[in-house]
């Protein structure tokens, strides 16, 4: 498994973070024309990351990449901090935005989901990257949107219409963490889930006693554990079920 680490996505310096992500930045007007562009460094940074992890991210390997020397990197971008700011807006473009989807909201938020959770699974890295200070670059502005979007006029006030979104954030957050803990796992021990119960069940059938922990052993017993449902399918309808149903109780509501 690939070592761990946590970064913090707005941490650079703010004015360059922005220039850069929506290409405000000036460009010298004389010299040789710049051998790389931003896009060119951002491009082979999210490969890395993606490739060997955000542990292994530094502008010396993104140079090895490009072929061309850590110093040569700073003419583009200031440091790792903007850099890891412009990595995250680049994987946000890849999606799909949802202004062709037809349906009504439930659709295009379903859709935002999966779109979402797709991507933390192309990039697992991303789900290292704290962005309480989100970067706000073109591409997430424009995702964003996207999913404010598809719950205006509703019924909803903007304020729920924010919490909503957090909420559907983080459980795709929390799926696509153990979608990928469980990849991780499975490349580094060689066992699938099925396999690691298999070989620990003949001994928790001794250790786990139905008479005390009684629906744990009915659980065990019945597979449940490690049953193929689609989780991340279930608990998405649900979440939606109490949004729609939230929508439901605001439309039979006398007006006061």
């Amino acid at each position: 498994m690939k070592s761990v680490t946590t970064e913090y996505s707005g941490r650079g310096d703010p004015s360059r973070s922005l220039e850069l992500l929506w290409g405000r930045q000036e460009r010298p007007r004389r010299g040789p024309k710049p051998r790389l562009t931003v896009e060119m460094v951002t491009r082979a940074a999210v490969e890395l990351a993606d490739a060997e992890g955000l542990a292994a991210l530094s502008m010396r390997r993104v140079g090895d990449r490009l072929s061309v020397s850590a110093m040569s990197l700073y003419t583009y971008v200031p440091g790792k901090a903007e850099l890891i700011d412009l990595m995250l807006d680049a994987v946000a473009g890849e999606a799909p935005l949802l202004e062709g989807l037809s349906g009504d909201w439930r659709a295009r938020l379903e859709q935002w989901a999966r779109e979402s959770l797709a991507s933390h699974r192309r990039h697992p890295w991303v789900l290292q990257v704290a962005t309480v200070h989100p970067p706000m670059g073109p591409n997430e502005v424009a995702w964003g949107d996207a999913a404010l979007r598809s719950l205006s006029g509703t019924g909803l006030t903007d304020r729920e219409i924010v919490a909503v979104i957090n909420v559907m954030d983080g459980y795709v957050r929390g799926v696509a963490r153990r979608s990928v803990d469980a990849a991780q796992v499975e490349q580094r021990t060689g066992l699938t889930d099925e396999q690691w119960y298999a070989s620990r069940a003949p001994l928790l059938e001794t250790l786990i006693d139905p008479a005390r922990y009684p629906t744990m052993r009915r659980f065990h017993d019945t597979g449940v554990f490690h049953d193929p449902i689609d989780d991340f399918e279930f608990g998405l309808h649900r979440l939606l079920d109490g949004i729609q149903q939230l929508l439901r109780e605001r439309a039979a509501k006398p007006a006061v």
